[in-house]
C-alpha cells in the first residue's frame, strides 16, 4: 500500500487560509465519496449599528463563498437569509433561489440595516417563519436537515438562551460565529452541542472569510472509505474499515502506543523548545487551548532522560521562559507543568522571542545536549511588532529545525519566514483556535534526514564505532605509541562513510575526532 505522506501535505481538515473551495472535499464530492444531505440552510446576520458597512459586505462575501461549496439544489441543499438588528428582515425565502448563481446574486443585493441587536427576536423569526413550510422548508424529517449559522458582532439586548434552546427542540442546528467584542457566554447558549464544534470566534470581521471552509465540510457527508478521502491521522498507512479506519506502519517501523505514529528512530536524541506566544489577543480562554495543543505535540514524542527533551518559553511584550530543557524527563510532569503555565497577555514581540531562542534556549546553560537535533515550535495569533528577519535567519543558520504555527490574525509571511525549508512542510495556519488539534495530531517531529530505517541503523553503527574508538582510548592508558593510536583511528576513520543522520563527536584521552555526517 502507497505510504500516506505526513500532514504537511494535508493541511488541516477543518480550517484553510483560503477562502477556495477545499480541494480534499471537492476531490471527495467527485469521486463519490461526499454525498450532501439535504438540507435547510438559513443564515442569520447581524447588521446593526456596530457592524460597520465594509464589514457588512465581508459578511456577504462569507456567505457568498460558502454558498458556493454547496449542493444547491430542491432535493439537496435550500438556502435562506435572515437579516436582522431591531428588526427582522426575511431577506432570501427557502423556495427563493434553487441555483447557487440566483443565490449569490441576491446575497450581494442585502442592505445593512444598521440599528440596534435583538439576537433573540431573530432567531424566533427564523424558526416561526424562515425555516416555516410556506417559505420553503421541508417537512420535519431523520433525512432532511435544520441549520442556522449566525453571526454577530455584540451582546444582544433581548434574551437568547430561552428561545434558542426552544430552536434546538425543534430540530435546529446552531452554529454561532462571534466577532470582535462579542460576548462569548451568548454564543454558547445559543450553538449546539458539541460546543466545540459549534462555537466559532474571529478577532474581526476581515478574517471571517477563512471560516468557509468548516462550513462547506460540515455539509459533506463522508461515506465509510476515510482512507480514502484523508480524512484520517495515521502516519504513514491507513486501512479502511466499515465506517472506520486502523492505522499501520511501514515495514521497519513500530506502531507506537496511542495507535497513530510510527517509530524507527528509536534512539535518537531530540531537544523541542516550544515558543508560546501569549499576547492579549489570544484570550484566556484560547491560551487554555493552547496549552493543550502543546501537551498534544507531547504525547507524540518519546521523553526521556536519553532520548526527547522539551522545553518552554512564553513571550508577550517581554520573554519568559517557563521551563529549560531537561528538567522533566516524563510526560506526566511536562503536560503538568504545561498546565500550569500562567497567560502573560500585553504585546506581541515575536522577533525578541526568537533572538531568546537563539541565544538561550539552545544554549548548554539551559539544558541542551551537544550533538542532538535542536527543533523550536513557534506559536502566534498576530503580527509580530518587532522585526523577526535576522532571528529567524540566524535559527536556521544554527541548524535548528523550526515550525511556525500561526492561527487568526498571524501573517503567513512572517511564518514562512521563519519556517525551515521546505517551509510547506513546516508551517501551519489556522483561523481558528479549535482546530489547533488536527495540526498537533499530524506534526511530525522528524530527526532524521533521509529514510528512518537508515537512520536507526546508523545510530546503532554510530555506538559501534563509538565503541571502537574507546578501546582505543584504553590503549593509550596502557601507554601504546602515539603515533600507533594516530594510525589506527585514521584506519578506522577512512572505512566509515559519510554519515547524514547527526555529527558526532567523539573525545580520546588525547585527541577529539569529529566524525563527519557520513552515509551508511
Amino acid at each position: 500500500m502507497t505510504p500516506i505522506q505526513p500532514l504537511f501535505l494535508l493541511l488541516l481538515g477543518l480550517i484553510g487560509a483560503q477562502a477556495n473551495l477545499d480541494l480534499r472535499t471537492a476531490a471527495a464530492m467527485a469521486a463519490g465519496l461526499c454525498k450532501a444531505r439535504p438540507t435547510d440552510l438559513v443564515f442569520i446576520i447581524d447588521s446593526s449599528r456596530s457592524v460597520r458597512p465594509s464589514e457588512f459586505e465581508q459578511v456577504k462575501v462569507f456567505l457568498a463563498k460558502v454558498i458556493e461549496g454547496l449542493n444547491v439544489g430542491p432535493s439537496a441543499t435550500r438556502v435562506g437569509v435572515v437579516n436582522y438588528a431591531s428588526r427582522v428582515k426575511n431577506e432570501v425565502s427557502l423556495k427563493t433561489h434553487r441555483t447557487k448563481a440566483g443565490l449569490i446574486k441576491a446575497v450581494t443585493k442585502i442592505e445593512p440595516l444598521s440599528t440596534g441587536t435583538m439576537t433573540g427576536l431573530a432567531i424566533q423569526f427564523a424558526m416561526n417563519v424562515a425555516f416555516s413550510e410556506a417559505e420553503g422548508a421541508r417537512a420535519k424529517s431523520s433525512d432532511v436537515g435544520k441549520v442556522a449559522i449566525i453571526v454577530t458582532d455584540g451582546r444582544p439586548q433581548d434574551n437568547v438562551k430561552d428561545i434558542a434552546q426552544r430552536a434546538r427542540d425543534a430540530g435546529i442546528e446552531i452554529f454561532a460565529i462571534g466577532v470582535g467584542r462579542v460576548d462569548m457566554n451568548t454564543l454558547r447558549q445559543m450553538a449546539s452541542d458539541p460546543l466545540d464544534d459549534h462555537v466559532d470566534y474571529v478577532e474581526s470581521y476581515s478574517v471571517i472569510e477563512k471560516l468557509t471552509k468548516k462550513f462547506q465540510e460540515a455539509f459533506c457527508d463522508l461515506v465509510s472509505d476515510l482512507c480514502a478521502t484523508g480524512d484520517h491521522d495515521c502516519e504513514q498507512v491507513c486501512i479502511s474499515t466499515p465506517g472506520s479506519y486502523k492505522c499501520a506502519c511501514r515495514e521497519g517501523f513500530t506502531l507506537m502506543d496511542n495507535g497513530r505514529s510510527c517509530s524507527a528512530c528509536s534512539n535518537s536524541a531530540t531537544d523541542v523548545v516550544f515558543l508560546i506566544d501569549g499576547s492579549k489577543s489570544v484570550r484566556p480562554e484560547n491560551f487554555e487551548l493552547v496549552k493543550k495543543w502543546i501537551n498534544q505535540i507531547i504525547d507524540k514524542l518519546d521523553v526521556s532522560e536519553s532520548k526527547a527533551h522539551v522545553g518552554l518559553v512564553q513571550y508577550s511584550s517581554t520573554v519568559k521562559p517557563e521551563f529549560p530543557l531537561g528538567r522533566y524527563n516524563n510526560k506526566k510532569d511536562l503536560k503538568e507543568a504545561v498546565k500550569k503555565m500562567a497567560y502573560l497577555e500585553r504585546g506581541t514581540m515575536t522577533g525578541q522571542a526568537l533572538r531568546y531562542l537563539v541565544e538561550n534556549s539552545f544554549s548548554l546553560g539551559q539544558g541542551a545536549r551537544p550533538g542532538v537535533t535542536k527543533v523550536g515550535i513557534v506559536f502566534t495569533d498576530g503580527r509580530s511588532q518587532d522585526y523577526i528577519g535576522e532571528a529567524a535567519k540566524k535559527a536556521k543558520e544554527n541548524g535548528f529545525k523550526m515550525y511556525a504555527v500561526g492561527v487568526g490574525n498571524a501573517v503567513e509571511d512572517e511564518l514562512k519566514e521563519i519556517a525551515s525549508e521546505p517551509t510547506g512542510e513546516h508551517y501551519f495556519y489556522t483561523a481558528d483556535f479549535k482546530a489547533m488539534s488536527q495540526i498537533a495530531k499530524k506534526l511530525q517531529i522528524n530527526v532524521c534526514n533521509g529514510d528512518p530505517c537508515e537512520c536507526d541503523s546508523l545510530v546503532k553503527f554510530q555506538k559501534k564505532v563509538e565503541a571502537a574508538l574507546q578501546a582505543l582510548t584504553k590503549k593509550t592508558r596502557e601507554h601504546v605509541e602515539e603515533d600507533r593510536l594516530a594510525g589506527e583511528q585514521n584506519r578506522l576513520r577512512t572505512r566509515i562513510p559519510l554519515l547524514t543522520c547527526t555529527h558526532v563527536q567523539i573525545q580520546t584521552h588525547t585527541h577529539t575526532q569529529n566524525l563527519l555526517p557520513v552515509k551508511y
